[in-house]
């Protein structure tokens, strides 16, 4: 499978999303490509069936005319084609980073099997969203902690920013958008039972995804996902 650049709306580099302001000035301005912790999850949560949608895609013809599936052909049935293309760029750099297998099982999975391996691709695209399960879950978990607090977050950003100098600074409206997109994740994985009661559950994770995330080595993703006791 060879999956195309398109050098217009690829966003596998930069990842901007369109508007984000970062503290008053347009985040390509400001963001450096160096830096670990970016906001490209604030367009799109994990979205499974139009995950599964883009991972067709990038199976049968590995991306190719992408603009013409997202714009002309409204395969994810948005109305706002800005808004079609920007979820479609965020969901295609998490998918393409994985292979054939796991994309078989975001198209062609169980419900549960398609959102793990959504997850899956989703922390492997962004440090934020997996150091936040690493770091920040599996303190709470190993000290039988109930549930997530609402300062949580707030300390974890200004963490993140002490270990990456190159993260931008970001506007609060994007640190509260962050926070909700991952914690909307986290609760549809099942590791919270909902972004407002922030209370902590098990999960576990289906052998499929973890057999693949095995024996492709993804050790930070496997790491990560695997955050429960």
């Amino acid at each position: 499978m060879e999956i195309t650049n398109d050098p217009i709306h690829d966003t596998s580099e930069k990842d901007q999303i369109p508007g984000e302001q970062v503290s008053g000035k347009p985040v390509n301005s400001v963001l450096k490509q160096a830096a670990k912790y970016r906001s490209t999850i604030t367009s799109a949560s994990l979205m499974v069936p139009e995950s599964r949608t883009i991972a067709r895609l990038l199976l049968k013809d590995g991306g190719s005319d992408w603009r013409n599936h997202i714009v002309v052909n409204n395969v994810l049935q948005i109305r706002s084609s800005r808004a079609a293309l920007s979820i479609a760029q965020v969901l295609r750099a998490r998918l393409r980073l994985m292979g054939p297998e796991l994309l078989d099982m975001v198209i062609s999975g169980t419900r549960d099997t398609a959102t793990h391996a959504c997850f899956a691709a989703a922390i492997k695209h962004s440090a934020l969203l997996g150091d936040y399960l690493d770091l920040v879950l599996r303190e709470k978990y190993r000290l039988f902690v109930p549930k997530l607090r609402p300062g949580d977050w707030s300390r974890y950003i200004d963490d993140c920013r002490a270990r990456d100098p190159e993260m931008a600074v970001w506007a609060e409206s994007t640190v509260l958008r962050l926070r909700w997109v991952v914690h909307d994740m986290l609760a549809e994985m099942g590791y919270i039972d909902s972004t407002r009661s922030l209370r902590l559950h098990s999960v576990r994770v289906v052998p499929d995804v973890l057999r693949y995330l095995e024996n492709e080595q993804e050790h930070y993703v496997l790491k990560c996902i695997t955050v429960c006791p």
